[in-house]
């Protein structure tokens, strides 16, 4: 009887075959902080931007869409500067945004890890009815993902795309997930007297208190969905 191949060993030999998924998963993990950094030494470029037509509106929405999508930048530090800098007037533009945003990660997601989970499949059939039961019905595991504080929102792009699940559904249920924690940055942003004082504020006990509850019940939510489905 042939051994099967460690899960470990079947990514190996993906990655090994799949460069530019590597490169995808790389900066789906490492550009947002950068864009961070770059960011925050030159906000004051948005300062010059007034959202006083529709055309300029549109702009940002577009531009909101791409650096989310292409994940170039958090949606915190986004949803942060959108609320200091153009207050309720961006806000559409930012719930927007993060709809087409979801768009654009999960088609690149898609394209980078078309044959992501036949390859591990192949080798791993008992993985593949694991992960089939679970993912029967999602709702739940997409909420609770969108929903923790520490899952970057490009990441899991990713992560729904490879396991093929509907993008429909991930929009349909990660919204509700990901408004909480995207409306308190959104707020922070708004009553700040500082685009930096803003960013700081993140690091207030309160806000710290808010981020933790939130991680608390997003892992219960992932760990009772998880198990559940597996029941």
């Amino acid at each position: 009887m042939t051994k099967k191949a460690s899960i470990f060993k079947v990514l190996g030999r993906y990655f090994k075959t799949h460069p530019l998924s590597v490169i995808g998963w790389v900066w789906v993990s490492i550009v947002p902080a950068v864009g961070s950094f770059i960011l925050l030494s030159r906000y004051f470029l948005l300062e010059q931007i007034e959202l006083n037509s529709p055309g300029i509106q549109l702009l940002v929405f577009a531009g909101i869409s791409l650096v989310l999508g292409l994940a170039l930048l958090p949606t915190t530090l986004t949803a942060i500067a959108v609320g200091f800098f153009w207050g309720w007037i961006g806000f559409p533009a930012l719930v927007g945004g993060y709809i087409l945003a979801n768009m654009i990660g999960y088609g690149l997601g898609k394209l980078l890890n078309e044959d992501f989970m036949e390859i591990l499949y192949s080798q791993q059939p008992k993985l593949e009815r694991e992960i089939e039961n679970r993912l029967t019905h999602p709702s739940s595991l997409i909420f609770f993902i969108r929903l923790s504080p520490v899952i970057p929102f490009a990441l899991s792009n990713f992560v729904f795309a490879s396991l093929k699940i509907p993008l429909r559904k991930v929009i349909l249920f990660g919204i509700p997930g990901m408004l909480p924690r995207t409306f308190i940055a959104f707020a922070t942003g708004l009553i700040a007297n500082s685009f930096l004082g803003a960013r700081e504020s993140m690091n207030h006990p309160l806000q710290i208190v808010i981020v933790l509850a939130l991680l608390i019940i997003s892992m219960w939510g992932i760990y009772r969905t998880w198990t559940k489905a597996k029941s």
